[in-house]
């Protein structure tokens, strides 16, 4: 889309310019619409699962902006022969109960005869317009906190090669489905100047964007990054996505990796992820606040580094 010659509108609050999580066009000076689209293939067994999953990946989006979701639209990729049809409604079975849990009205969909099953939606909220928040606005002097730990990308790889124990793919899957709509509440009301939330371009890229976009630099402690368990084992024996590859391209040499980390630790800081947390960035003296109300929801919820004035590099990783 960066090629194109978009014709510029006003009320076209949140563009593609920083590479956001969603959309926002300004209906009112009070009202404004929030809009995001993500579908992906499988990466659970379970296909109740694996709509739930996507559900709340997109929904995610909304959250992230600090807007309330309000409709869906589902778009599937599914053949037409080969697959049994019950499966694809236990896809959408498991995605309605997600929309229907966090009160967004299934408003229609599309779907495409295709070999290789994908699933998502396309979600529509409401926000005001005086308070969206952006991966733009960062500042120097803010605290960066991330509400919910990595490795959704490696252990998912693992289920597929049949490494992953019974107890890593609950772990992860009980990351997945853990909602962010209440850290989206707490980050509003903690007034963060800026979030992002953490998907398929890793935690560093995601990170990557919200120091372009902030005209910042961010650093980021990796020891202190939260891991779902049994994710570092996995990236050990090379269950890496070919995300990990993409990630390192993306971000290039504007990311600094200190010395210290381990070939496994900066795998999963690369690792592609699916309904993962956000990245806050708060001023330092709401920051203990914030963190204390995330930690009754988001219990691995933790502080990963700092904002610093512009530098040499976007993000320097210690």
């Amino acid at each position: 889309m960066g090629g194109l010659e978009i014709p510029h509108d006003p009320n076209l609050i949140v563009g593609i310019e920083t590479a956001d999580d969603a959309g926002v066009y300004r209906l009112t000076d009070d009202l404004a619409l929030v809009q995001t689209v993500d579908f992906f293939t499988p990466i659970v067994d379970d296909p109740f699962d694996y709509g739930r999953i996507a559900a709340l990946n997109s929904i995610n989006d909304v959250w992230a902006m600090g807007g309330t979701p309000v409709t869906a639209l589902a778009v599937t990729c599914f053949p037409k022969t080969g697959v049994d049809f019950r499966i694809l409604g236990e896809i959408m079975r498991g995605g309605l109960h997600v929309l229907t849990e966090n009160n967004v009205a299934l408003a229609g969909g599309h779907s495409v005869d295709n070999a290789q099953i994908m699933f998502g939606y396309a979600v529509t909220g409401t926000i005001d317009p005086r308070r969206v928040v952006t991966n733009r606005g960062a500042r120097p002097g803010d605290v960066l906190i991330l509400t919910k730990p990595i490795g959704t990308g490696v252990i998912s790889t693992g289920i597929k090669f049949g490494k992953a124990s019974a107890e890593v793919m609950r772990a992860s899957l009980d990351t997945m489905l853990l909602a962010g709509r209440d850290a989206a509440r707490a980050m509003v009301e903690a007034e963060a100047h800026a979030a992002t939330d953490i998907t398929g371009f890793a935690l560093l890229g995601h990170a990557w964007e919200m120091a372009r976009g902030s005209r910042v630099t961010l650093e980021i402690e990796a020891e202190s990054v939260p891991l779902i368990p049994g994710a570092l084992a996995l990236a050990a024996e090379g269950l890496l996505t070919s995300g990990d590859k993409s990630n390192r391209q993306y971000v290039g040499d504007d990311v600094v990796l200190g010395e210290g980390i381990s070939k496994e630790l900066s795998s999963l800081l690369f690792d592609p992820q699916t309904a993962g947390g956000l990245l806050i960035s708060v001023a330092e003296e709401r920051a203990v606040e914030l963190l204390s109300r995330l930690r009754e929801k988001y219990r691995d919820a933790a502080v990963i580094g700092r904002v610093l004035e512009p530098g040499t590099h976007l993000l320097n990783v210690k």
